[in-house]
C-alpha cells in the first residue's frame, strides 16, 4: 500500500514525491539514545560494520547543514551553540530525506541521536514508521562531561566547552526521561565503564 510521506513538504524540493513509507516498516529501524559524550556513535560504527545497517546520525546531518554556510545552516548553528534543540520539524525533514534516499540500497536504518524529545518520536512514527528497538547509554553526568572535554582537546567542535556541554547535559536530561518511559518496551539500557575515553 502506497501513502504520502507527509514530511517531504518540508523539504524544499521541486517534486512531492510519493513513496511506499510503509516500506520503512519492514526495516529494522534501530534508534540510538544517551547523552553527549555517551559514545554512540562509536558503537554505531560497529553495529555497522557487523550488520551493514545505513547510520544516520542527526548531529552530522545538521552539521553538515551547518558547515554549507546556507542561512538555514547559520540559524542551526546559533541554536547549537547556546546547546538549545534544533526545530523537530528540520531534523525530520533532514532524517527522511536521507532515509528515502538510502532505502532502495539499505538493510535498515540505525539512527542516532534521535528522538530529542517524545513529541519527535511520535511524529517519527506518524510520518515515517516505527522502530523495532531504542538502545540507551547511561553514564554520569561527570563522566560524560570528562568524557566530552577529553574529546575537545583534539576535535575542535565549537559546542565541545563545559558550559555548553552542561547546557546540552540539562537540556537532555530534562527531554529524555519521558522518552525512555514511552518506549520502555522497546528500550535496552546499556550502563557505561566510567572512563573519560
Amino acid at each position: 500500500r502506497f501513502k504520502k510521506c507527509k514530511i517531504v513538504s518540508h523539504l524544499n524540493v521541486s517534486t512531492y514525491f510519493e513513496t511506499p513509507c510503509n516500506a520503512l516498516l519492514t526495516l529494522f529501524c534501530l534508534l540510538y539514545a544517551g547523552g553527549p559524550g555517551s559514545g554512540k556513535g562509536t558503537q554505531c560504527e560497529k553495529i555497522v560494520e557487523k550488520y551493514g545497517f545505513t547510520h544516520i546520525s542527526t548531529g552530522d546531518l545538521l552539521r553538515a547543514d551547518v558547515m554549507s554556510g546556507s542561512d538555514r545552516g547559520k540559524a542551526l548553528e546559533k541554536v547549537m551553540k547556546e546547546g538549545q534543540l534544533v526545530s523537530s520539524n528540520v531534523v525530520l525533514g533532514l532524517l527522511a530525506e536521507t532515509m528515502l534516499r538510502e532505502l532502495p540500497t539499505s538493510k535498515g536504518f540505525l539512527i542516532d541521536g534521535y528522538p530529542r524529545e517524545l513529541n519527535q518520536g511520535q511524529k517519527f512514527e506518524l510520518d515515517i514508521g516505527s522502530c523495532s528497538l531504542v538502545l540507551y547509554f547511561e553514564a554520569k553526568d561527570e563522566t560524560l562531561v570528562a568524557r566530552l572535554l577529553h574529546r575537545a582537546l583534539s576535535s575542535g567542535r565549537q559546542d565541545d566547552n563545559e558550559e555548553t556541554i552542561k547546557k546540552r547535559l540539562h537540556t537532555f536530561h530534562s527531554n529524555n526521561d519521558p522518552i525512555i518511559k514511552a518506549y520502555a518496551t522497546k528500550t535496552k539500557i546499556v550502563s557505561l565503564i566510567e572512563t573519560p575515553q
